[in-house]
Formats: C-alpha cells, sequence, structure tokens
C-alpha cells in the first residue's frame, strides 16, 4: 500500500494517442498560417483562432484559462474499504477535574489580575462540580485531482517532442510523487508528445509589434510646445526643433517594439500541462453541551485527543457516549464520499476526536453563591462574577 500511495506507474497499454485526422502534414504542423484579420497590439491578443490540437484522453483542453479541465480517475483507481473488518471500539473514558486542580486554577486565575483578591479562591466552599466535556470530531480525507490546460512558451530551439514520437499517456498514468500525507500541494507536469509549434498570432511571425503610443511613426506630439514647435515666448521649440514633434520614448524611435507574447522569437510552443492537486479536506463538528459557557473561548486552549483513526478509508465511529460525535461521524464520511469519490482520489483518511475538557464549579463564599469555568488542558478559568474585585486605575 506504501508503494502504491508514492506512485502511480505508467502502463504502456495505457496510453492514449493524438488524433492525427485533425492535422496538417508534419511541414504545416510546425508553422501554421495565421489568419489576416489578427490584430497587432502591445498587449497579448485574444486566443489564436486555430483550434487546439485533439488529444486522446485531454478532449476539450482549453488554452490557459486559469482553472483547467477536469480529469476524473478512472474506476480502477477509486479507494475502497478492501473488505476488511472495521477496528474494534475504544473503551472511551471520560476524565473529570478534581476539587484540588479546581481550587488551584481559580487561585491562578486571581493571582494573575492585579485587582482581585484571592480570598474567595482560599477560603471557599466547594457545592458542586458539573462537567460539561466538550468533544471535537475531525475527518480528514486526503484526495489527488488532475486537470489540463494548453500552455505557450515562446520557442527558443529546443527540441519539440511532438505527436510524431508517440501517442501522450493518459492522465491518470502519469507517475508523479505524492507529497507528505494530508499536506496541501500541487504539482506541475508538461504531458509527453503533446508539444507543437506555431506562429505567434500576436506578431504575425515577426517578432515585433507596431508601437501603440506612436503607431510606428516613430516619432509623438512634443511635449514641451504641445506640437505648436515655439514655446511661449514664440522662439522655436528647442527641444523638437520646431518640428512639433518628438522621439518616442516608448519604441526608441523605431515604430516598433518587441513581442510580449513570443518574446520576439516569432513562434510559440504549444503543449498540454497537467496540474496535479493534492488537498487536504477537512470536515470538523463540536458537540454543544449548552452549558453556558462562550464557546469561542475553545481556541484559546488544547485538548486531548482521545481517538485516532487512519486509513485508506475509515469506518464510521460508532458508540461514542455523546451520540452526536457518532452521528457526525457518519454524516461526515458519506459528505465526502460524495463530494470527492467522482472528481478525485482518496489516498488516505484520519479521523480523530478531541477531548476539550470543560467544568462549571459552584462554590460558597460568605453566604452567597458563585460559579466559575475551568477548561483546556490548560486549566483555564473563566470566572465571570468573581466575587471580590475592583478597578484599578494609574494616575
Amino acid at each position: 500500500m506504501a508503494a502504491e500511495r508514492q506512485a502511480i506507474s505508467v502502463s504502456s497499454q495505457s496510453y492514449g494517442a493524438v488524433d492525427q485526422m485533425s492535422h496538417a502534414p508534419a511541414e504545416g504542423y510546425f508553422g501554421a498560417v495565421v489568419p489576416d484579420n489578427m490584430t497587432n497590439g502591445e498587449e497579448p491578443s485574444a486566443p489564436p483562432a486555430y483550434p487546439m490540437d485533439d488529444v486522446s484522453g485531454y478532449e476539450g483542453t482549453a488554452l490557459g484559462d486559469g482553472g483547467g479541465k477536469g480529469l476524473p480517475p478512472p474506476s480502477d483507481l477509486v479507494t475502497d474499504h478492501g473488505g476488511g473488518p472495521p477496528p474494534a471500539q475504544t473503551d472511551w473514558n471520560i476524565p473529570a477535574v478534581s476539587e484540588d486542580a479546581a481550587k488551584e486554577a481559580l487561585l491562578q486565575y486571581a493571582a494573575s489580575k492585579c485587582c482581585y483578591s484571592s480570598a474567595p479562591a482560599k477560603e471557599m466552599l466547594f457545592r458542586s462540580l458539573q462537567p460539561f466535556n466538550t468533544y471535537r470530531y475531525r475527518l480528514e480525507t486526503f484526495t489527488e485531482s488532475r486537470s489540463s490546460e494548453w500552455k505557450t512558451t515562446p520557442y527558443r530551439g529546443e527540441f519539440v517532442d511532438s505527436f510524431l514520437l508517440g501517442p501522450a499517456p493518459l492522465p491518470w498514468t502519469i507517475q508523479v510523487e505524492v507529497p507528505t500525507m494530508f499536506t496541501d500541494n500541487i504539482t506541475r507536469v508538461k504531458v509527453p508528445h503533446t508539444s507543437s509549434l506555431k506562429d505567434c498570432h500576436n506578431c504575425r511571425c515577426s517578432g515585433t509589434i507596431r508601437c501603440t503610443k506612436c503607431h510606428g511613426r516613430g516619432k509623438v506630439q512634443c511635449w514641451i510646445c504641445h506640437g505648436s514647435g515655439n514655446r511661449l515666448n514664440k522662439d522655436r521649440c528647442t527641444h523638437c526643433r520646431g518640428s512639433g514633434r518628438s522621439r518616442c520614448n516608448s519604441c526608441s524611435g523605431s515604430g516598433h517594439k518587441t513581442c510580449i507574447t513570443c518574446s520576439g522569437k516569432g513562434q510559440l510552443l504549444y503543449y498540454i500541462e497537467l496540474q496535479v492537486k493534492w488537498k487536504n479536506n477537512i470536515f470538523e463538528y463540536v458537540a454543544d453541551q449548552r452549558s453556558g459557557f462562550p464557546a469561542d473561548l475553545f481556541k484559546e486552549v488544547t485538548g486531548e485527543k482521545m481517538f485516532v483513526d487512519e486509513q485508506s478509508m475509515v469506518y464510521p465511529v460508532v458508540n461514542f457516549p455523546d451520540p452526536s460525535i457518532s452521528q457526525a461521524s457518519q454524516n461526515a464520511l458519506v459528505q465526502h464520499h460524495t463530494q470527492f469519490a467522482s472528481t478525485s482520489r482518496v489516498l488516505r483518511q484520519r479521523q480523530t476526536i478531541e477531548l476539550i475538557p470543560l467544568t462549571k464549579v459552584e462554590y460558597e463564599w460568605q453566604g452567597k453563591w458563585y460559579s466559575y469555568y475551568v477548561y483546556g488542558d490548560e486549566n483555564r478559568v473563566y470566572a465571570e462574577n468573581y466575587p471580590k474585585k475592583c478597578c484599578c486605575s494609574i494616575m
């Protein structure tokens, strides 16, 4: 299984092929003619009018649309439970905070406040300790998805790996190294045997385009005399020598600039890029105990992982003391299967249950009743109605 996760082998029998019926002969293939109505602009124009090559297994792949065409995995790569039994369930043991720990936590809380007296914490009488232990369930589904996109790059004389050298491998037979599990990552691969050479549609293979600032004339209106040829005192403008026009700085007076689409090379190398994306998809549920405690404070503390289950595909948690956690596990697995099974390959799943201790302490001090909460592994205290406190101010 480890070897299966680390690499996807390439099968020579699975390779696809370019539909050669859609191509011109080899001579035309490496020198396509651009229609005369293509525009010349300083910025890249619209995508070329000629169609993209039709490659088996990559049908519908568009040119640089940013999103890419999704490529669902074949059925033989869909992960299942493999017919094995689910893991034995844990004998759940729920801890509770002791009176000594609760008192020590309140003493430290009072000591941390400059205006709080420690007398209530030292002299209080415990009346009840009510546990409201909170559970956080998390399901992580680590998926791999693949998409394709046509890319272009200026042709600088490098080797052209075209369909003439063999059929292109299908998307899910291309070997890639899987990153660390449950870590988002993206890698991009140039698909073999999909490259082709075409004339640049932006400059019509010339490598240069007309300067849009001077419209190819090499000169622009003089910025000093504004085209009049004379200065304010009626003297001849020395900058343009009375012509009213000066050299265009954008193109250095040549009237043309290097085409930014092909970097002046005149030709573009087209190829299909395979994007492989690994994502750790997370479902999280926190049980609501209706304790009256501000739930956002849980973000400040850590809990204890009571249960960790990691497999190719995990089974739902059953018989957990809080039924909502078992239900959340079932819902999460159904949701992730529905969401990812048809579009991605599930490489690994991990589910955890974290216990965040929460205890409500009721106590008596000087004949009155008060309460506070002890929460988290750090035994932090939330005491909104601490009895002996004052407001200090610095003059």
